[in-house]
């Protein structure tokens, strides 16, 4: 598995991907070294190299006010013997962040579900953006389920909606 840190996102990203990409780095620095993710990204808001996007702070921040649900959410999604625990760091907190945005955000859930699936791919091991598709559209469809109001979103991100990729229903993940 890579880490997060070694990696860049690939050019075609736009400022919010990039932003996105930042966020993992710190959650899962900060879910490496056991530490708590908010010091963490106050270390690197101070440090500023690079700078800190405010997308990347308020994902960062977002995924930790709601890390509870957001879990939760997950847990509920998992299947065939998977535990939160034992998923990949990078995995995790990639499916954090996408479940933060499909609930908490106007964003596209499945532009949402999409960019997570990229930066498994160029992040993760080689099942990660199976494994994760398949888990976000699990949970997707769970907060569609219990909070109708949510997860609604639209296409305005930096991404075209026509590129989010399709949610799996048939994964196990």
């Amino acid at each position: 598995m890579a880490d997060a840190a070694d990696h860049t996102i690939p050019a075609k990203h736009g400022t919010r991907s990039k932003a996105r990409k930042r966020a993992l780095d710190i959650l899962f620095e900060a879910d490496l070294r056991e530490e708590d993710p908010l010091a963490t990204l106050a270390e690197r808001v101070e440090l500023a190299e690079p700078p800190v996007r405010a997308f990347t702070s308020d994902l960062v921040e977002g995924v930790c006010a709601e890390r509870a649900e957001i879990d939760a959410v997950i847990v509920a999604s998992l299947t065939g013997g998977w535990t939160i625990d034992r998923m990949p760091r990078v995995d995790r907190n990639l499916a954090r962040i996408a479940v933060y945005e499909m609930w908490f955000t106007d964003l596209a859930p499945e532009i949402a579900v999409s960019e997570a699936v990229d930066l498994s791919a160029a992040l993760s091991t080689d099942d990660s953006p199976d494994f994760l598709n398949g888990l976000l559209g699990q949970a997707l469809r769970t907060l569609r389920e219990t909070y109708p109001e949510v997860a609604r979103g639209s296409a305005d991100d930096d991404v075209d909606a026509a590129e989010a990729s399709d949610v799996d229903a048939g994964e196990d993940f």
